[in-house]
């Protein structure tokens, strides 16, 4: 069983910057993809980002350019830097271990979730 541990939420105004951690128990983290999905409320969750075991990483349109996601193997923790954030980044955030290290954009291709980090994002 893998538990994922998310931290680093938090209220924060339009135009800062935030940065979630997710931290992964047992050996089996380095060989997986890892993501980071949100909620946002009334909504359905959606991708953000996914990276694979080598460092690569894909962003959904919405924060191109001022997201990015990072994975340190050593120490089983996966990083998302959120910069210029907009109201519109309002969720709950969670991050996944994908089934395989492949890139997977749906949420049934992960079969471990975190229980979520909300960030709150004032105007």
């Amino acid at each position: 069983q893998v538990q994922l541990v998310e931290s680093g939420g938090g209220l924060v105004q339009a135009g800062g910057s935030l940065r979630l951690s997710c931290t992964a128990s047992g050996r089996t983290f380095s060989g997986y993809a890892m993501a980071w999905f949100r909620q946002a409320p009334m909504k359905e969750r959606a991708f953000v980002t996914a990276i694979r075991s080598g460092g690569s990483a894909y962003y959904a349109d919405s924060v191109k350019g001022r997201f990015t996601i990072s994975r340190d193997n050593a120490k089983n923790t996966v990083y998302l830097q959120m910069n210029s954030l907009k109201p519109e980044d309002t969720a709950v955030y969670y991050c996944a271990r994908a089934n395989a290290d492949m890139w997977a954009f749906a949420g049934f291709q992960y079969d471990f979730w975190g229980q979520g980090t909300q960030v709150t994002v004032s105007s």
